[in-house]
């Protein structure tokens, strides 16, 4: 019996010793981070100065005609910059360069041009800017309370047009319209939506309904 006890505790020690000479396995290496993607969420977009896409700039190709109202700077030549108009003949009087012809002419294109003369002997190297500062106005005819010509801003609809000029008569016809364009010879006929839009010197005609 004696001996049993003694090959049980000479055992129990065996085990001991065995446990305090095994080395502890190595703590695991810590996780870094998880790191959140930069990358924008799906079904949105952004411009790249980072600003939300908006809505293609209608008026980014206008093309001048008469009666848009001009704020033009030559830098450094207060003498050459300006308020000027776009006046019957399509053309703005300038000091030194006479008359420019800005009619069917973009803004960019006008600059360039204006850039051009001032360079034939007389500014060494001129940079221009030039901008709208009241468009050409919009006429709107026919069966509406206050028929006439109307100041033009950017975004106008019809809808806001038909507003201004004081609603439709009893007689109008409120689901289709005429608009003539400056740039074509020929009136377009057109189902009237909230949406439809009016460009500088437009001329819209409200026809009276049939019965």
């Amino acid at each position: 019996m004696i001996s049993i006890k003694k090959g049980i505790l000479a055992f129990a020690s065996a085990v001991v010793l065995w446990a305090c000479a095994t080395p502890a396995p190595a703590d695991p290496a810590p996780r870094a981070p998880e790191q959140v993607s930069a990358a924008p969420q799906a079904g949105r977009s952004a411009s790249p100065s980072g600003a939300p896409a908006g809505p293609a700039a209608g008026l980014a190709e206008y093309r001048l005609d008469s009666g848009d109202q001009l704020r033009i700077t030559v830098f450094g030549e207060p003498d050459l910059s300006g308020n000027f108009i776009v006046d019957g003949q399509g053309v703005i009087s300038m000091s030194l360069i006479g008359e420019v012809t800005a009619k069917n002419l973009t803004i960019r294109e006008l600059q360039r041009l204006i850039e051009v003369k001032l360079k034939d002997g007389f500014v060494r190297e001129p940079q221009v800017s030039a901008e709208v500062m009241n468009y050409r106005p919009y006429y709107i005819l026919g069966e509406i309370n206050k028929p006439g010509e109307y100041p033009y801003i950017s975004g106008l609809t019809v809808m806001n047009a038909i507003a201004s000029a004081g609603d439709f008569t009893y007689r109008a016809d409120k689901r289709r319209i005429f608009i003539k364009s400056t740039d074509s010879p020929d009136e377009r006929e057109l189902t009237l939506t909230p949406s439809t839009l009016v460009k500088p010197g437009d001329t819209i005609r409200i026809r009276e309904r049939f019965f």
